[in-house]
């Protein structure tokens, strides 16, 4: 199967399942917000070494926000609900309760998510106690805030966040010509992405070069390089999964809220790395279905654009799967006074 003159590999891509949440930094100015979101989602590139993966989903607008300020949603996904929380507390213990004039807020409705109450991460719950005493709870409806005196004003955080079942592992392999063309279908391919809610690519740029098999050859290591997928080790290695004229493949990690994001995800990325140009072939990888139970048929999301363009493919609606996020009218205000 071919879009675009791209050859679609006949495989899937193997994911497993993962715990999430979002949540939802607001500051004073944008620049704020986006300087403790990307702190935050710092080193959380794969949950083998970073305990997390994490990335910014989207940039929010003061009216999509609970205190009505700029904002920025980050998602976070780990193994388990233990880590994720966690990951939870440190990151925003360190990187957004210390970045000026921000404050934390859960980005998932548990009514829309239908996640039960023990499905909660402690949010402000825990870091309330950096105010020494000096802290003040306030309730909003069925909601507990925590507003904590820092030397700029306050901190205000949510109790808690809600934290969700997900899919994390879902991933695409671009085989191109060279490195110009693998990197400009990369980077279509994940601004593609990137227009979809519920998702995130967690590496830098959302790109990775260094793929990974399971094992080595040397003890202890649990992964070690792709190297069917080296371009250098073609006529060298024992087995190759690539052509003399591939020069460079560069893989896309995507992780979502659910299974249908995730196939949303890759298959906006298909139709864009596709159409970029120099992208010789997309395939993606697995372990044999051992892994995850989620796989993703690239030919059937390859067909669903065939469906939505016709046999070339020649562009995509950018459909949406799942819950947006919100706007949320009563926040809790970051102003000076006492409830």
């Amino acid at each position: 199967m071919q879009i675009n003159g791209t050859l679609i590999d006949d495989t899937f891509a193997e994911a497993f399942p993962m715990k999430a949440t979002r949540l939802v930094i607001t500051a004073h100015t944008p620049t704020w917000a986006r300087a403790a979101a990307q702190s935050l989602s710092g080193f959380a590139t794969s949950v083998i070494d970073c305990g997390c993966e994490a990335g910014i989903e989207r940039e929010l607008d003061a009216a999509d926000t609970p205190d009505g300020r700029p904002g920025i949603a980050v998602l976070m996904f780990a193994v388990s609900s233990k880590e994720l929380a966690k990951q939870i507390m440190r990151r925003v213990g360190q990187c957004v309760l210390t970045c000026p004039t921000t404050a934390v807020y859960s980005g998932i409705d548990p009514q829309t998510s239908r996640a039960p109450l023990s499905d909660r991460a402690p949010l402000g719950g825990a870091l309330r106690f950096f105010g020494d005493g000096w802290q003040i709870a306030k309730m909003l409806g069925d909601t507990r805030y925590w507003r904590v005196p820092v030397m700029d004003g306050e901190f205000v955080c949510e109790e808690s966040a809600v934290t969700v079942k997900a899919v994390g592992g879902g991933n695409l392999l671009l085989l191109a010509r060279d490195i110009d063309h693998a990197l400009a279908a990369a980077e279509a391919a994940v601004a593609a992405m990137h227009q979809l809610p519920n998702v995130i690519t967690p590496f830098p740029g959302g790109v990775v070069r260094s793929g990974s098999k399971i094992g080595s050859k040397y003890a202890g290591a649990v992964a070690s390089t792709n190297d069917p997928f080296c371009p250098t080790l073609i006529g060298v290695a024992k087995r190759t999964e690539l052509t003399a004229e591939v020069g460079c493949v560069l893989e896309i990690v995507i992780d979502g809220l659910t299974d249908a994001d995730v196939g949303a995800a890759m298959t906006a990325g298909i139709a864009a790395a596709s159409r970029a140009g120099g992208v010789l072939r997309i395939s993606a990888g697995n372990y044999g279905g051992k892994l995850g139970p989620y796989h993703f048929h690239l030919h059937a999301l390859a067909a669903s654009i065939r469906a939505a363009t016709g046999p070339a493919g020649a562009d995509t609606s950018r459909g949406t799967s799942g819950p947006r996020l919100g706007s949320r009218t009563a926040g809790p205000g970051t102003g000076g006074s006492t409830p």
